[in-house]
């Protein structure tokens, strides 16, 4: 999809500004999207935000992404089937490995930045490298509202965010095991929680949910999934 003006000129003004620091990524529905090294992230995010023609005071939102298995289908066939289903039927025990080290593109963040200002969006993706543990740089110094979206993406991805003024898990427990977003991660987890009413606490026990098939594959071809039968004017 072609962009609109309004973007192409931010897009000029982006590389103009930048030059390589910031490398476009192809997009299919007219948004802008650029990946940086880690290391240009602090700076790069500080001339984004305070500089007039950019203006990007507002961080909507900061994920993380776990790019394992990327672009591999977990389908035997092609065809809606009672086999290929995901790895919901396995069991693994997942445990971080100090040893391990990473695809450097494994790991990223994403920023989605918002210029209230100029009514115009962005979005930034840093890679965290080979490190074990993943980390980057934290941007709670140049947007605020990072803070608990960077607690979030350790919580669910574990990467660790550099200078975060209170890094700790926001939505699992304390005793948590391994991080439930990572695409090595089972399905049915490490450990299933339960009260005893003996010991008058919760306990934490190995998991003995039996591995099965979640959601089988389905196949659509209506006219939401096939331009070829999209109905006039809907473009949604």
């Amino acid at each position: 999809m072609a962009l609109s003006k309004r973007y192409q000129a931010l897009e000029a003004g982006i590389t103009a500004r930048f030059g390589e620091q910031l490398k476009q990524v192809a997009s299919s529905c007219g948004e802008l999207t650029y990946e940086l090294d880690k290391a240009d992230l602090i700076a790069v995010g500080t001339a984004l935000r305070d500089e007039p023609r950019f203006a990007f005071e507002t961080l909507v939102d900061l994920c993380g992404v776990d790019y394992l298995s990327y672009g591999h289908a977990e389908w035997e066939t092609r065809d809606a089937s009672s086999s290929g289903f995901s790895r919901g039927v396995e069991r693994e025990v997942i445990v971080p490995d100090a040893d391990t080290v990473f695809d450097p593109r494994r790991f990223a963040v994403v920023y989605h930045l918002l210029s209230v200002t100029n009514n115009i969006r962005i979005r930034l993706r840093v890679f965290t490298g080979d490190q074990n543990p993943p980390i980057v740089p934290s941007v709670v110094r140049v947007w605020p509202s990072a803070n608990w979206y960077e607690r979030e993406a350790f919580d669910l991805y574990g990467i660790l965010f550099e200078g975060h003024p209170d890094l700790r898990r926001i939505l699992t427990d304390y005793g948590f095991i391994g991080h439930p977003f990572r695409k090595d991660f089972p399905v049915s987890g490490n450990v299933e929680v339960r009260y005893d009413e003996e010991q008058g606490r919760v306990v934490y026990e190995p998991v003995q949910i039996e591995p099965r098939t979640l959601v089988p594959r389905t196949i659509r071809d209506d006219n939401r999934y096939n331009p070829d039968i999209r109905e006039p004017g809907n473009d949604s």
